[in-house]
């Protein structure tokens, strides 16, 4: 399998004010990401308009959700928003979706809509790829997946597969979706984008903060110290080198990053821009 090139992505879901949003994405233009993402909640943004603001006052930075609710928008919406941002941005939007993280029954509630069952949701996320894909300028489909028949579509239909795996999963769990991965892409694996988000990064588990708790539900020191894969800690130089071994061992080459935390990763980002460079 060839190694493809590191991309990297900052997660951020809101801001104090409209210009504290469209700092964030500068500051991640400036620093080298690639990708501004944002997650669909009730808690955050919307995310399209959050991200045609962002679109707005970047240039080369890319645009993803991560990940739309499946459950919380018909099918043939999520193409004309997908449409309008793909032609806003130039082209540099990704649509990221999946079939609802845990909890997120809640806000498809609030928001009037019916959650459903798994296998609705994996239809519907299976619809909404449809849809996106017969536009005249489809954006790059990110399908959010850990478990079997999610594994399966992606396998199938998605660009770019978000490892969406509890903070505290270990390397060896993550192997074993990986492997799943595999197995049902086949002969397409090797076209399939690998994506794995960071909860946080620190120089030592004790460094990381407390606050963290309510982000990933339990003690993050506990979590990275088990060997939970959410949490980059060690000198950046170590850390470049644990993602550079992962992406050989599993084939991950897309790192997302907690936007309370760009700052304290861009020194391995450049370390690993570095590195790729003949």
């Amino acid at each position: 399998m060839t190694e493809r090139e590191f991309r990297f992505g900052v997660v951020a879901g809101k801001a104090p004010s409209g210009a504290e949003w469209a700092a964030t994405a500068r500051r991640a233009e400036e620093l080298g990401y690639d990708t501004l993402l944002i997650p669909d909640t009730v808690h955050t943004y919307a995310p399209f308009a959050a991200l045609a603001a962002a679109a707005a006052v970047t240039s080369a930075l890319r645009l993803g959700t991560y990940v739309l609710s499946a459950p919380n928008r018909p099918p043939g919406l999520v193409a004309w928003e997908s449409e309008t941002l793909q032609q806003l941005s130039d082209g540099r939007f990704e649509l990221g979706v999946g079939g609802g993280r845990p909890g997120a029954e809640h806000d498809a509630e609030a928001l009037g809509g019916s959650f459903g069952t798994p296998a609705e949701r994996l239809e519907r996320v299976a619809e909404t790829v449809a849809a996106v894909r017969k536009l005249e300028h489809p954006p790059p489909v990110l399908i959010a997946a850990s478990r079997p028949r999610m594994l399966r579509l992606a396998a199938a239909q998605a660009d770019i597969v978000a490892l969406g795996l509890p903070p505290q999963s270990t390397e060896d769990e993550l192997g074993r979706v990986i492997a799943e991965l595999r197995e049902s892409a086949a002969d397409r694996f090797d076209q399939l984008e690998l994506h794995l988000n960071s909860a946080a990064v620190a120089p030592r588990v004790d460094d990381l903060p407390p606050w963290l708790s309510h982000m990933v539900g339990g003690d993050p020191r506990a979590m990275a110290a088990a060997g939970g894969i959410a949490f980059l800690v060690g000198s950046p130089p170590e850390i470049a080198d644990r993602l550079h071994q992962r992406r050989a061992d599993l084939g991950i080459s897309y790192i997302g990053v907690n936007a309370l935390f760009m700052e304290e990763f861009a020194p391995v980002l450049a370390l690993l821009r570095q590195a790729s460079k003949p």
